[in-house]
């Protein structure tokens, strides 16, 4: 394949259904950990354009019947950032956030199994519906796990939030970061949060201590418009399609090293066409005999954490679009892979951190394994906590499990989820309990 056809333009039309839910969202007629998942899911928070109101009723109504504060927060009309409290019995030391999105990507109903929002388990005990690896399960363990402390009669020391955001398959700035960014945030006084993570095919959890960061690329030229036998400099399309190949060596360049095992996904800058745009259309297609004035195209970009952001923005303005070739550029979307502090956005996940040993030690207290840390390569609302300078991990308790996130039939088994809630039992215990020395304590 050329280097340059593997930015050919694709179509997928996307099929959204929504089944409906049956029976009560607040009281589920199967009241156990695994019905009340089930209920979960069947609120199709589906992007785009997903109603946020029924999974905050329903979380809500979770908490009152646990016995947890719960609250909603609206810095965006619509997008309501559902806020769930455990008081613990010294208020002043540093909390945990424990922090979920609530939406989900559209399915292809036709390409599925089952119904992708009737949360359907087979025989073999695996519940099929959208969000049930991304990633409502983590958001209901929290719950469970929580709800099963407290029936043991439990007293956390730290207190314990949980956070409920909308909008993070989209970005995530109208949810967690309009939140992290808030009064309301700053009061919390966060001293470390869990995320999602990802699902592991092994025996192994898998966990995250830092992410790629996107940079969303449009870049657009110009030149002169001509018939399209004519051979001349400059055109449009010419422009696009050097850049298009000095685009596909950079990014062959950087898969060859996750290929070759030098470096895992995420630890490599990442680059995917995403759109390309140009020519003049017609009732039936395009104008075959004219070289157009414009061409446009779009990335996806990930930068690791340890990334050259600089090297990376001198490609950009330099041979990726530059002025010379008549380009213009925006972003879509533009983190910077570091904290406010200027410092790689990455929590330190060996023996000198204590919640790190504490995150470990409960997973095999709980009778699990955790794999060696990670970069995620994607982007979770992680990233806004991290920037504050906040330790932040990102794991979801799914052993024994196809990686299934944005995937038809997407899955997670009745057992693997319950196995989670007991893990997540043992860190929210380890966690809450932490209260080393007076010393120490504001930095902890």
């Amino acid at each position: 394949m050329g280097s340059s056809s593997y930015f050919a333009l694709v179509f997928c039309v996307l099929c959204v259904v929504a089944a409906p839910c049956h029976g009560s969202l607040f009281g589920s007629s199967d009241d156990t950990p695994v019905g009340r998942f089930k209920s979960y899911l069947r609120i199709a928070t589906v992007h785009p354009v997903p109603d946020y109101k029924p999974p905050s009723d329903f979380l809500l109504a979770q908490a009152k019947e646990i016995g947890l504060e719960g609250k909603t927060l609206e810095y965006v009309k619509g997008k309501p950032v559902t806020l769930l409290t455990w008081m613990g019995t010294s208020p002043s030391l540093p909390s945990i956030l424990l922090n979920s999105h609530v939406d989900v990507v559209p399915a292809e109903k036709d390409k599925w199994e089952h119904e992708p929002f009737a949360a359907v388990e087979d025989a073999e005990g695996n519940i099929f519906a959208r969000g049930s690896q991304d990633m409502k399960c983590v958001g209901m363990q929290y719950l469970e796990a929580i709800r099963n402390l407290k029936a043991q009669g439990f007293k956390p020391t730290r207190t314990i939030h949980l956070s409920y955001v909308p909008d993070e398959e989209v970005g995530g700035v109208d949810g967690a970061g309009n939140f992290i960014a808030s009064k309301d945030f700053q009061n919390l006084n966060v001293g470390v949060n869990l995320d999602e993570g990802l699902a592991s095919p092994g025996e192994s959890y898998r966990v995250f201590n830092g992410e790629r960061s996107p940079w969303w690329l449009k870049i657009k030229t110009t030149g002169a418009p001509g018939h399209g036998s004519k051979l001349y400099d400059d055109s449009a399309f010419e422009n696009l399609l050097k850049s298009l190949d000095s685009i596909s060596k950079y990014r062959a360049e950087q898969f060859s090293l996750v290929k070759k095992g030098l470096r895992a996904e995420g630890e490599v800058t990442s680059i995917n066409g995403v759109f390309l745009k140009a020519g003049t259309p017609t009732p039936t297609g395009f104008v075959m005999n004219l070289q157009p004035s414009e061409a446009e195209a779009g990335f996806d970009i990930r930068i690791p954490p340890l990334g050259d952001v600089d090297d990376l923005q001198r490609r950009i303005d330099e041979d990726w679009a530059p002025a010379s070739r008549n380009f213009t550029y925006s972003f879509e979307e533009k983190v910077y892979p570091r904290d406010k502090s200027g410092r790689p956005a990455v929590t330190t996940a060996d023996d000198s951190n204590p919640w790190w040993v504490l995150l470990k030690n409960a997973v095999v207290k709980a009778g699990g394994k955790l794999s060696k840390p990670e970069i995620f390569p994607a982007a979770t609302d992680s990233r806004y906590v991290r920037q504050e300078g906040i330790i932040a991990f990102g794991f979801s308790p799914m052993a024994n499990t196809p990686i299934l996130l944005h995937d038809h039939n997407e899955f997670l088994n009745a057992k693997e989820y319950t196995k989670g809630i007991a893990v997540y039992e043992e860190i929210i215990k380890a966690y809450s309990s932490y209260a080393p020395d007076v010393d120490s304590q504001a930095e902890l």
